[in-house]
């Protein structure tokens, strides 16, 4: 009777810790273009280059973290990983929003702010990956879907939770106050992850970093292969919509004579009824991965991301209630694109594997967001707001002729296997 109350106890955790890691991490990203507009003071002709920069170093800095945990995390279990996972993230946190005060001591506001976020993503980038690990060590080839599906729900009910109601407070409290909740949840986190979490993964007993075996299984698996590449797009999505959509609405705020606090709260309305859409979409992927397959899945969600994105083109005004129909199709695409990928690779890596593999899967999403956002922002200012938003639609077009390209694969050789077997 014990051992599934323990399950249940742990599987309840992995979930609730799914929501609080993607608050932790939103919060920060969305925060991020206000403070700078109004407590650093950049302006609109810096903001895209000077924000983009911001998220490339911690991203650049993530891979090698992201990469190594998760080699360590099959020696040495998770769950300790993400405890201190999490007091990193909030030691950033605490000094975030006394960037200018300690700049002015220290030699640059600017550059304790970077110093401030690089330990907040260090922090985050050592717990999402072991959270993605134990959802995979939780779960077996029958139940798979429906355990990634559910972590998959509650983080974006994170992410929702922050720009639908978490956004509105810097309205009322300031945006000082407002960041110093960021080291609140992370202490959450670390209390939840220290005192309901227990690893049940078998430990890797090899000496080393296993690259040469995560390539082997890389480089023979067709369907992980595909889910790496969705990774490099997908991923890179997430961050890219709720960074580029604040700074969209907060420098056109001057022209439409509104207040940055409320184009941040509009934006943040903006970007919760995209995470809404998740929230809703996500059951439906669940049963549509189950009913017709990985490949398909990633197939439709990335062809429907391209189509949102692309949409975003046509967008003058972000204030202008078109916005809703580009958004709203983002937001399914982007649920079923950051499912499907993560059952593929749970799905195609060795048990004792697992974290390596994983490791390696987000190291390439990491890649893609170092190289998006960064290009992104050079759009940004040079094209205008809209650019970032059709070059990474264009991406996910490639993903999805790709993804095309390996279904007829599959197709050929499942139709040669029949006539061979009547044969």
């Amino acid at each position: 009777m014990g051992a599934p109350f323990i399950a249940a106890q742990q599987r309840n955790a992995l979930y609730l810790l799914s929501a609080i890691c993607m608050v932790f991490m939103t919060l920060a990203v969305a925060l991020q273009p206000v403070f700078l507009r109004n407590v650093l003071k950049i302006s609109f002709e810096q903001a895209g280059a000077i924000n983009a920069s911001v998220q490339v170093v911690t991203e650049v800095l993530d891979l090698f973290v992201v990469g190594y945990l998760g080699v360590l995390s099959d020696r040495l279990g998770r769950v300790r990983i993400i405890v201190v996972g999490f007091l990193v993230g909030a030691v950033g946190a605490v000094v975030a929003p006394f960037s200018a005060w300690i700049g002015g001591l220290a030699g640059g506001a600017l550059v304790v702010y970077y110093l401030a976020r690089v330990t907040m993503s260090l922090g985050a980038g050592a717990v999402w990956p072991q959270l993605s690990a134990l959802a995979g060590d939780f779960s077996d080839k029958d139940n798979r879907v429906g355990l990634l599906s559910n972590t998959a729900f509650m983080m974006a009910f994170g992410i929702t939770l922050v720009y639908a109601i978490l956004m509105q407070i810097p309205k009322h409290a300031g945006i000082i106050g407002t960041m110093q909740l960021t080291a609140l949840v992370a202490l959450l986190g670390a209390w939840v992850a220290r005192t309901c979490l227990a690893d049940v993964a078998p430990r890797l007993s090899e000496h080393g970093i296993p690259w040469r075996r995560v390539w082997s299984v890389v480089k023979t698996e067709p369907k992980l292969r595909l889910a790496f590449a969705s990774s490099l797009f997908a991923r890179s999505d997430m961050v890219f919509v709720g960074l580029f959509i604040m700074l969209w609405f907060i420098y056109f705020a001057d022209v439409v004579g509104v207040s940055q606090e409320a184009a941040a709260a509009r934006a943040g309305l903006l970007i919760g009824t995209m995470g809404g859409g998740v929230l809703i979409s996500v059951p439906l992927w669940r049963i549509f991965i189950e009913r017709y397959g990985r490949i398909q899945a990633v197939v439709l969600g990335m062809t429907l991301s391209a189509v949102g994105f692309l949409i975003f083109g046509f967008v003058v005004n972000p204030f202008d209630w078109f916005i809703l129909l580009p958004a709203t199709f983002v937001a399914v695409g982007q649920a079923g694109c950051f499912i499907a990928p993560q059952v593929m690779t749970v799905d195609s890596a060795p048990r004792d594997l697992l974290g390596s593999v994983l490791g390696a899967f987000n190291v390439v999403g990491g890649l893609g967001i170092i190289f998006f956002v960064q290009v992104g922002g050079f759009l940004f200012d040079r094209f205008g707001p809209p650019a970032p938003f059709v070059f990474t639609g264009i991406g996910n077009l490639l993903i999805t002729l790709y993804g095309l390209k390996l279904l007829r694969t599959e197709s050929r050789s499942a139709a040669r296997s029949e006539v061979e077997a009547v044969g």
